[in-house]
């Protein structure tokens, strides 16, 4: 069976779910290139929303060390640095259930958001093995919870539960036993949305987090302005005033 499972649990809403459950879904270098085909596929198809998970023990429980117990510097620079879900257009949905450490808990991350089960557990213990974390921790981390918090986590390697992620902006909603069905709801939700527009928002979150905030703006602004060429818009407003639900084609 493939490491990666893909399902289609609804109209335009994707579930991808890591499948090593002998390994904790650690991620290896198949389970990379897998998300990488995966996402590639799901990025020239009909999905407006993605959910990503592994299973009710853990979403991955990091790198498989198995692979990078002999590597030297040279085969550590021959790695290729994948993002598949970071560089995804469009809306991404972590749903954490169990473990979420190292390569797991970057893998989050790079959602857009994450949903958290009561049962899930974050970490960035790479510190504790003598590696830096090379997934994006060390700059995703600080974006989400702040320069301090983030440097707390990364120089100890403590691993926090699912309210304190909560708190300090790491999961935005944690809920009760399994996640996914609550990550699935929000995908429908967005799904239902006008597609150009959610990828617009994400795009100019992105774009504008790291700029300026003169050049953010700008970046909103093109956004903001292109919409007014879509369909899509002009259904939104005629059926705000019609009191009737829009429905979107992403035109």
């Amino acid at each position: 069976m493939s490491v990666v499972l893909l399902e289609r649990p609804a109209a335009n809403v994707a579930l991808v779910k890591i499948n090593r459950p002998e390994k904790r879904n650690a991620l290896n270098a198949e389970v990379r290139t897998e998300l990488a085909r995966v996402f590639g596929e799901l990025a020239s198809s009909d999905v407006r929303a993605v959910v990503l998970t592994g299973d009710e023990r853990a979403f991955a429980a990091g790198a498989d060390l198995g692979e990078q117990a002999d590597r030297d510097v040279v085969g550590a620079m021959q790695t290729p640095a994948s993002r598949p879900v970071w560089d995804f257009p469009r809306p991404v949905i972590a749903a954490v259930n169990g473990y979420a450490l190292g390569g797991g808990c970057e893998l989050a991350m790079q959602c857009d958001f994450i949903i958290a089960s009561d049962t899930a557990r974050f970490a960035q213990p790479e510190v504790n093995l003598g590696i830096v974390p090379g997934g994006g921790g060390t700059q995703q981390l600080p974006r989400l919870v702040g320069r301090s918090n983030a440097l707390y986590l990364l120089l100890t390697g403590t691993r926090i539960d699912a309210e304190r992620a909560h708190q300090l902006g790491l999961v935005a909603e944690v809920v009760a036993e399994d996640a996914t069905p609550r990550a699935l709801e929000l995908a429908g939700q967005i799904a239902a949305l006008p597609p150009l527009t959610t990828r617009a928002i994400k795009a100019a979150v992105r774009g504008g987090l790291d700029a300026p905030l003169p050049v953010g703006l700008d970046i909103e602004r093109r956004n903001y302005e292109t919409m007014f060429g879509t369909k899509d818009l002009r259904e939104g407003i005629t059926a705000f005033f019609e009191k009737r639900a829009a429905s979107f084609t992403g035109e």
